[in-house]
């Protein structure tokens, strides 16, 4: 069943994602050979991540971290930077590292708006966005919490952002983010690794 907001939302997304993938195709190449000549290991790294109502599913990145680098959220690592791979910091204060992910919205795993999918272990904000309902919403590329701080937000901040996000939603609130997220990228904020 298909309600008007959700099928509105999901054709925008599959929409879009088309016709990113075919602009950004070349892009994706390059980065793609960029990861693979500068550090051992594969292109794209799979995460567990968890979807709409707690379901797990595998989302890629272009690897930014080395091989064998513990799954933790880079936040919680003794020294994220030790790990980063030598074009890992770039990838990630670019952006460049999210490409992948318009496979996981092209499946419906992912939005291009909603909160950003948590790792299968951060069972903390897991636990928060259960306890307000934010679990009923399909995770996104960016969100209204990634333009109002991104990696510097604590849990409890991110989950109120996910809240309003949930209370707030329309497709005109997602261009908002959608727009707001192109100018963090542009100036790279938000990004402490």
């Amino acid at each position: 069943m298909c309600g008007k907001g959700f099928c509105v939302k999901r054709l925008f997304d599959l929409l879009l994602a088309l016709c990113a993938g075919l602009v950004l195709l070349a892009p994706v190449v390059m980065v793609a050979i960029a990861v693979r000549l500068t550090s051992a290991g594969p292109a794209l790294y799979w995460s567990d991540r968890v979807g709409r109502n707690n379901v797990i599913f595998r989302m890629p990145k272009f690897r930014s971290m080395r091989v064998g680098t513990p799954v933790l959220a880079t936040h919680l690592l003794d020294n994220p930077q030790a790990h980063l791979t030598p074009i890992g910091s770039f990838l990630r204060k670019s952006s460049l590292d999210e490409l992948p992910q318009l496979w996981s919205i092209l499946r419906g795993d992912m939005s291009f708006v909603g909160p950003r999918p948590a790792l299968f272990n951060q069972a903390d904000l897991i636990a928060l966005r259960t306890e307000q309902g934010v679990h009923d919403l399909t995770p996104g590329l960016t969100g209204w919490a990634q333009v109002n701080g991104r990696d510097e937000l604590p849990n409890s901040q991110k989950v109120r952002l996910d809240v309003e996000y949930l209370q707030h939603r329309s497709l005109w609130f997602d261009i908002r983010i959608l727009w707001l997220t192109a100018v963090k990228v542009l100036r790279r904020e938000g990004v402490s690794h």
